[in-house]
């Protein structure tokens, strides 16, 4: 018999690859019968607000391991690079492995997954401020800019993967290098 988390991580995984599949075409998926599947999650919002408090756990992670907050304050231009680094690394991993999750419309409905996504978000904007400060980003974006291209990039790297348009070894060097190009310093002409 399956665990919750085990059926948890089948259904994403289905969700993943084909994000219109029904919760009886996930039972099926899964190798178990639609009363198991809500025995575990009573509705389709029940797992969609399970998915979405498992991508938001990682992305909040993401910011703890990689010493994001710590790492803007000290203004040290060398610190907050290789921040950013890991943390591209981190959210290429959450894009890849909660692709569901990143534009479901459902879930940014969820009052409690969009209290918890704002704390996130602001965070990380501050960061993204204080790299601006540290010379490692540009200074003429706003600093939400810059979060919403990071999440754009997400999108992208979870489409790229799905179609399967880049392997996923290279996926993090693609996307540190987009964002730093896109976003980095200007040197030389600036046209």
């Amino acid at each position: 018999m399956l665990t919750r988390a085990q059926v948890l991580d089948a259904a994403l995984r289905r969700l993943n690859s084909d994000p219109t599949t029904s919760m009886a075409d996930l039972a099926a998926a899964i190798g178990i019968g639609r009363a198991t599947l809500n025995r575990h999650f009573a509705s389709r919002d029940a797992l969609l607000r399970e998915i979405g408090e498992r991508a938001l756990d990682h992305w909040d992670r993401s910011q703890i391991e990689t010493g994001m907050v710590a790492a803007g304050e000290s203004g040290d231009a060398e610190r907050i690079r290789a921040c950013l680094g890991e943390l591209v690394t981190w959210f290429v991993d959450n894009a890849d492995e909660f692709a569901y999750a990143l534009a479901n419309n459902r879930m940014e409905a969820m009052r409690e997954l969009t209290t918890r996504t704002n704390v996130l978000i602001e965070r990380e904007v501050e960061f993204y401020a204080c790299a601006q400060r540290a010379g490692v980003l540009r200074a003429d974006l706003p600093a939400r800019w810059i979060e919403h291209t990071v999440y754009g990039l997400m999108i992208a790297a979870r489409e790229a993967l799905r179609r399967g348009d880049v392997a996923r070894r290279d996926l993090d060097a693609l996307v540190f290098s987009t964002f730093l190009t896109g976003t980095a310093t200007p040197t030389g002409d600036s046209r």
